[in-house]
């Protein structure tokens, strides 16, 4: 019989079964890699069934992981390192999320000259005393944002979430073309509370970022560089939209490597005062 073919799904489902408390779900892939030697089936003691990896099976996953960091990007290993940095600070932090926000038309006519009110013209007795002429309303519209990085504090109260978008910029070419787009801005603006810029030290100075924004940089090198808050960003209130909210409970946050999964399930039969 010849060996399974593994696919990514297969991969995906070793580092699940590595990360959790190995409980199996009975299907097709974790036939084919039971069939590959990479799992192996063992009682937990209390007459269940769970999984485990084999040392084939933990090689697999640490070749995929090399391969994995020799094809990411600067830009990525950035992104990570302070997605890591993030989440230290006491954050739950999305990559890359996909979230509709609201902009202004950049289509929309501007008022014209025209309708202004002429300089000559008479003040008084157009409007009532207590009544101003009405702003033109400004058109907006929707747009996809796709921000680096989105995070928000692990609190249970909504108005201390504090949600944040953090934008990626390896190069100084990347940070001047993401400025060109005020559109982009503005919907990261609409999405949270505050917005930073992240790059290495030297790609840009602070007062090249507008002013409202935050500056990070990392001094030194993609694995071991420090970062350095150069200017906090504006604060403004922000209450997540529902469809943010939506889209954050379809996502998966990111985790740490060593972070434990679902080990604390194999004890589900321990008494209470054995579990806290």
């Amino acid at each position: 019989m010849s060996a399974p073919t593994l696919t990514r799904s297969h991969r995906s489902r070793l580092l699940q079964i590595w990360r959790s408390a190995g409980w199996p779900c009975k299907d097709g892939l974790e036939i084919d890699l039971l069939a590959a030697g990479l799992l192996r089936q063992q009682d937990d003691g209390a007459g269940r069934e769970t999984l485990k990896l084999t040392e084939a099976g933990i090689e697999l996953l640490a070749e995929s992981r090399q391969r994995g960091l020799r094809s990411a990007s600067a830009h990525d290993r950035l992104a990570q390192r302070f997605a890591l940095h993030l989440m230290d600070m006491g954050r739950i932090v999305w990559r890359e999320l996909s979230l509709r926000a609201q902009v202004e038309d950049e289509d929309a006519p501007a008022a014209t000259e025209a309708a202004a009110v002429p300089a000559e013209a008479p003040v008084h007795g157009l409007w009532a005393e207590d009544e101003a002429p009405a702003p033109a309303a400004v058109k907006r519209v929707w747009r996809m944002a796709r921000p680096d990085l989105f995070s928000v504090r692990q609190t249970s109260v909504e108005r201390y979430l504090q949600p944040m978008v953090h934008e990626i910029k390896f190069s100084r070419a990347d940070l001047l073309s993401d400025l060109r787009h005020a559109a982009k801005r503005q919907a990261y603006q609409w999405l949270c509370s505050e917005v930073y810029y992240v790059f290495p030290a030297g790609v840009a100075k602070p007062n090249e970022i507008p002013a409202q924004f935050g500056v990070w940089v990392m001094h030194g090198d993609l694995d071991e560089g420090q970062f350095e808050l150069l200017r906090p960003a504006r604060h403004q209130p922000c209450k997540l939209p529902f469809a943010v909210w939506l889209a954050l409970a379809k996502a998966t946050p990111l985790q740490r490597e060593a972070e434990p999964g679902q080990g604390a399930l194999a004890d589900v039969d321990l008494p209470p005062a054995q579990l806290s």
